[in-house]
């Protein structure tokens, strides 16, 4: 198993640097990450608590929130997962069926008043999980904009944009 710190093409000692360097940055304050979330879902209209850089998202889940991974089994395995994340999935591969046991799991893996960040590839997905969330009483639910592997560039790729892993946070592969 792989663990990244940096985007893909960066050289384990470039990877180390990037990561040393972002842990002398001083921790963003809760608060204002908090703040800017929710001041984001006001503005986009959203149901839910907010919406969060994947930067904001790794502070947060560094302080005690729950990251929730809504991505399928074959994404996590062949793309990568973050550390630590609760993994349910919103659909199921093959076939991308909504998984009817969404609530269940969810309610196994975290409680109503856990503050849950919803990743997926591109933030899609996480939306709506987080919409169904709130509206069966999780209390502070968050979108991860950007997700797991981001926006596609001019060339359809991901993970070049944006994105957790273009961001440097820590994942793993396999």
């Amino acid at each position: 198993m792989w663990v990244h710190f940096a985007p893909p093409g960066t050289s384990a000692v470039q990877a180390l640097q990037s990561y040393n360097s972002r842990a002398k940055e001083p921790m963003p304050d809760l608060d204002e990450i908090r703040k800017a979330a929710r001041e984001r879902a006001r503005q986009l209209n959203l149901p839910y608590t907010g919406a969060l850089l994947p930067r904001e998202a790794y502070a947060l889940m560094q302080a005690g929130a729950k990251l929730v991974d809504v991505r399928t089994q074959a994404e996590l395995y062949w793309v990568g997962r973050v550390p630590d994340s609760v993994l349910v999935e919103w659909n199921s591969y093959p076939g991308a069926q909504f998984n009817p046991n969404f609530l269940r799991q969810l309610a196994e893996a975290t409680g109503k008043d856990d503050p849950l960040l919803f990743l997926c590839r591109s933030g899609n997905r996480s939306h709506f999980a987080a919409i169904l969330a709130t509206q069966a009483g999780w209390r502070e639910c968050y979108n991860v904009l950007e997700g797991f592997e981001g926006d596609r560039d001019s060339n359809q790729h991901r993970s070049s944009v944006n994105g957790w892993k273009l961001a440097g946070l820590p994942w793993v592969q396999g």
